[in-house]
């Protein structure tokens, strides 16, 4: 049988830091406000185009892979905050690579685009379809950022991961994912005024703001989430104590924590950096990820848990 493993994951964060003390100083709020809330202590901003932090992470990843671009035959883009629509920024990231070999496909699930992205490009594989994939997901959520807004500016910030994914005949990769979406809660996260169904013709047009409903989104993603986590463990006949570590979401501290108790899961089993780059959406998981790996979390054999949820409200776990 064919499978699909990771070869190599890397991430790229942007080198400016803004820290709970520095959003105090532009609007009320506290150091102590953001972390008893959210457990996020920092996060990074970005001061280029998406795509030059995905090119980044993507040719860290291909370097470490020892694969040349050409080599490539999809790139999968896990992102809401793209370049651009048109062209879409997976083929901005594929030219800027020399990938001329490689289809080039966005996919905009939010917060799960890199669980969305590694569940389709690993059953293309599967299939024959592809042998070599990168899959990328991060944000430039911040460039969409009213920092007048403090539930939903302390919340966020911007990074990117790229994995490289081949074929292999060994049980390894990811072995089952279990996707889905709560659409009748499609407005519980809302970039408003972006899109073909807001009026080009009103004063506001340019004015970008959120809609954002903490309670709402907090009880669904935990619901969600285990439940996906159940699914999945079940398909591979698989309990939580089989699990080396959860890789989740990293939302925020407390939808972590709840996750954690809900589907039977001690401390030390899930991996948490919330504190140092905020919510980077797509951003979290392949990044969190690389930072298990290098803090020796992670090793041959292990079983792991990833976990998702997102604006739409689209959820997943792997």
């Amino acid at each position: 049988m064919i499978r699909s493993y990771i070869k190599k994951i890397e991430f790229h964060v942007p080198e400016k830091i803004i820290t709970n003390d520095d959003l105090a100083k532009k609007m009320d709020t506290s150091d102590e406000w953001i972390t008893s809330r959210t457990g996020i202590e920092e996060r990074r901003i970005c001061h280029c185009n998406f795509s030059d932090m995905a090119l980044v992470a993507s040719r860290h990843a291909l370097a470490a892979a020892g694969l040349e671009p050409g080599e490539l035959d999809l790139i999968l883009l896990g992102c809401l905050t793209p370049d651009s629509h048109c062209p879409n920024t997976a083929s901005i990231i594929a030219d800027a690579l020399g990938a001329r070999n490689a289809a080039a496909i966005d996919i905009n699930s939010a917060c799960t685009g890199f669980l969305y992205g590694l569940h389709i490009g690993t059953n293309l594989i599967r299939t024959g379809a592809h042998k070599k994939v990168l899959v990328i997901g991060g944000e430039f959520i911040s460039h969409y950022m009213n920092w007048a807004k403090r539930d939903v500016a302390v919340l966020f910030g911007d990074a990117c991961g790229a994995v490289v994914i081949e074929a292999t005949n060994e049980e390894t990769g990811l072995l089952t994912a279990s996707i889905g979406c709560e659409s009748d809660a499609k407005y519980a996260i809302q970039i408003t005024n972006l899109g073909s169904s807001y009026s080009r013709m009103t004063d506001d047009f340019l004015y970008v703001d959120w809609n954002f409903e903490g309670q709402e989104v907090f009880k669904r993603a935990v619901k969600a989430m285990a439940q996906a986590c159940e699914n999945v463990l079940e398909k591979q006949n698989l309990s939580v104590s089989d699990i080396k570590l959860v890789v989740p979401h990293q939302a925020n501290k407390r939808i972590l924590d709840a996750l954690a108790k809900r589907i039977g899961l001690d401390e030390n089993q899930v991996f948490v950096n919330v504190h140092k780059y905020g919510n980077t959406s797509a951003g979290t998981i392949p990044v969190a990820l690389t930072e298990a790996l290098e803090e020796s979390k992670i090793h041959p054999g292990d079983y792991l848990l990833m976990a998702s949820f997102g604006a739409g409200l689209t959820w997943g776990a792997g």
